[in-house]
C-alpha cells in the first residue's frame, strides 16, 4: 500500500532524511518513532504531497507521489501535529466545509458528516463551536476532517499529542476500529510505549536514519540482547566504574543520581558471575548486583541518541 525508496530531503546543507526506505502493507498500522527533529514529520510531509523529496520516491497505492500529487490526496488523509481551527464556526460547518473542498455533493456531505460524527463520539457536539471544544474533542474532530474523503490511507502526525490519559485511550479505540474498516495507517510519535500495543509495526527514526524496523516484539529481542544490570557499592564508586567499563562485555556504563551504576552488558550467566567476583576480589563493598528488565523507553532510549532534543 505504502513504499518508500531512498528517500532524501535536504534544508541546505542539513539533511533531514538520509535515504529512508520501508514498506507498509493494506490495511496494518504502523509506528513512525523518534525523538523531536529526527524526520518524521518530513517524511508524513512528502507523503502528504506537501513537500518534494531531494532524491528517492514514495508510492501510495503504486501512485508516485511526486508525479501524480492530485491522485494521492484523494487516497490519503492527512492529520498534522499542529492544525488550524476557526472561529465562531460549528462543527457541522467544519466538517462541510472540508467535504466541499473534496467535491462532495450537498445531500451527500449531510450523511457523510452524520456517520463521522458518530465514528469520532462527535454527535452531542455537532453545534458546539470548534474553539470551544477540548484538546480532545479538537483532535478527534482533525481526524474526521482526514476521513471526509473516505481515503485508503491516513497520515497522522503526533495525534495524541497533548491529550489525557483517557482522550489517549479513546484515540487509540478509534485507531483500532479504522484499522478493522481497512483503512492503512501511519502514526508518527516521539513516545514508543504509546505505540506498543497497538502498531503491526514500527520503524525507529533517528537523526534522518531509519536504523530500526519490525514488530515490537522483533526490535526488543533485538535490543535486550544487551541486558542491564545494576551494581551498587557503599563507596569508591569511581574505582567501581572504572573496572566494570575495562571488562570487554561492557558496552556502557551509567552513574544515576543515588549512585548506582547501570551497566549494559552483552555477556552470558557466567560474565556475569566474572564481572562479580572481579568487583569482590578488587576489595569493592558490593551492596548489590542484579539483572534489571529493559522497559521499552530504556530500549528507545538504548538505540537513539536524542538528535535534535
Amino acid at each position: 500500500m505504502i513504499k518508500i525508496e531512498g528517500l532524501k530531503k535536504s534544508y541546505g546543507k542539513t539533511q533531514a532524511l538520509k535515504g529512508v526506505s520501508f514498506e507498509i502493507e493494506q490495511g496494518s498500522i504502523f509506528g513512525f518513532v523518534g525523538p523531536n527533529g529526527a524526520g518524521k514529520t518530513t517524511t508524513l510531509k512528502i507523503l502528504a504531497t506537501l513537500m518534494v523529496p531531494t532524491e528517492g520516491k514514495a508510492y501510495i497505492d503504486g501512485v508516485d507521489v511526486t508525479k501524480h500529487p492530485k491522485k494521492i490526496r484523494a487516497l490519503m488523509g492527512y492529520m498534522p501535529d499542529f492544525f488550524g481551527v476557526y472561529e465562531r464556526i460549528k462543527v457541522t460547518e467544519y466538517l462541510d466545509f472540508y467535504a466541499s473542498c473534496y467535491g462532495i455533493s450537498g445531500g451527500k456531505r449531510k450523511s457523510i458528516i452524520a456517520d463521522l460524527l458518530e465514528l469520532t463520539d462527535l454527535g452531542l457536539k455537532a453545534d458546539a463551536y470548534v474553539d470551544s471544544l477540548s484538546r480532545g474533542m479538537k483532535q478527534r474532530l482533525c481526524l474526521a476532517r482526514s476521513l471526509v474523503h473516505d481515503p485508503k490511507v491516513l497520515l497522522l502526525d503526533e495525534p495524541a499529542s497533548g491529550l489525557d490519559p483517557r482522550a489517549r485511550v479513546e484515540m487509540r479505540e478509534l485507531l483500532r476500529e479504522l484499522k478493522n474498516m481497512g483503512k492503512s495507517i501511519i502514526i508518527s510519535s516521539h513516545i514508543l510505549p504509546e505505540l506498543a500495543e497497538l502498531c503491526t509495526e514500527v520503524g525507529i527514526i533517528e537523526g534522518g536514519e531509519l536504523i530500526a524496523v519490525g514488530s515490537v516484539d522483533n526490535i526488543t529481542a533485538q535490543l535486550q540482547q544487551k541486558k542491564l544490570i545494576q551494581v551498587k557499592v557503599q563507596e569508591k564508586i569511581s574505582e567501581a566504574r572504572v573496572l566494570i567499563e575495562e571488562n570487554p562485555w561492557v558496552a556502557a556504563v551509567n552513574e544515576t543520581a543515588d549512585g548506582v551504576l547501570q551497566v549494559r552488558f552483552s555477556g552470558d550467566g557466567e560474565e556475569q558471575q566474572k564481572l562479580l567476583r572481579a568487583l569482590i576480589l578488587a576489595e569493592l563493598p558490593v551492596l548489590s548486583f542484579a539483572e534489571s528488565s529493559n522497559s521499552l523507553e530504556d530500549l528507545f532510549m538504548q538505540i537513539t541518541k536524542g538528535v535534535g532534543r
